[in-house]
């Protein structure tokens, strides 16, 4: 986005359910001088990339504001969290380790696992794609082995490895997942956004001030 030959902001799409589809906005930036035409060129970026759907996190304000303006339908499917406070749970015969097997997908970290008592009882990982310095941390609990712990210390190991690459840990759940939930916070994350999606409504160019 440009005033003249001044760059002012930039904005990106990608696909809601597959990212080739490139039917969602994502991301909106625009310098804070500029920021008093956010309408008028939010417009004009929904007529040039005729996108159906809107997403943001809720600790995005400028996205936020456009999305409440300009889309309809409002939901929210995950909560944020990021990094309060280092843990250090142990269990007794847990194993934390990293799979052996070749990973070719730059932008995950490789599965990693939690072994307890010769079993694998957990696994998980994190996502290196998105804003960096942020890693995403996935993780799966088997579900005998759930509401022991394992999850939490799963996840407590996940957080030192992704310090250790000099990147900063953060996780997602849906809102309607309390398990994962309580086990994010009981391993340190409390909770800082939400993710929104709202339907692009159609434009009237005479109603936008």
């Amino acid at each position: 986005m440009t005033a003249g030959k001044i760059k002012i902001g930039y904005g990106s799409v990608w696909g809601k359910d597959r990212r080739e589809d490139r039917d969602t906005i994502f991301e909106f930036y625009l310098l804070h001088p500029y920021r008093k035409f956010s309408g008028m060129i939010f417009s004009e970026f929904l007529s040039l990339s005729q996108v159906q759907w809107i997403e943001c996190q809720t600790n995005d304000y400028l996205l936020s504001s456009m999305l409440f303006e300009f889309a309809e339908n409002i939901n929210t499917e995950a909560i944020l969290f990021e990094d309060g406070y280092q843990t250090s749970f142990k269990i007794p015969g847990a194993v934390f380790r990293k799979d052996d097997t070749e990973n070719n997908n730059p932008s995950d970290s490789g599965e990693y696992m939690l072994e307890y008592n010769g079993e694998t009882v957990a696994t998980g990982g994190f996502l290196l794609n998105y804003n960096f310095p942020y890693a995403d941390i996935y993780m799966e609990v088997k579900e005998q082995y759930r509401r022991q712990g394992f999850g939490s210390l799963l996840i407590q190991e996940l957080k030192k490895e992704i310090y250790s690459l000099q990147r900063v840990p953060a996780a997602r759940c849906n809102v309607r997942n309390a398990a994962s939930k309580a086990s994010l916070q009981k391993a340190g994350f409390k909770p800082c956004g939400f993710w929104l999606t709202g339907k692009a409504k159609s434009l009237n160019k005479q109603a936008i001030r």
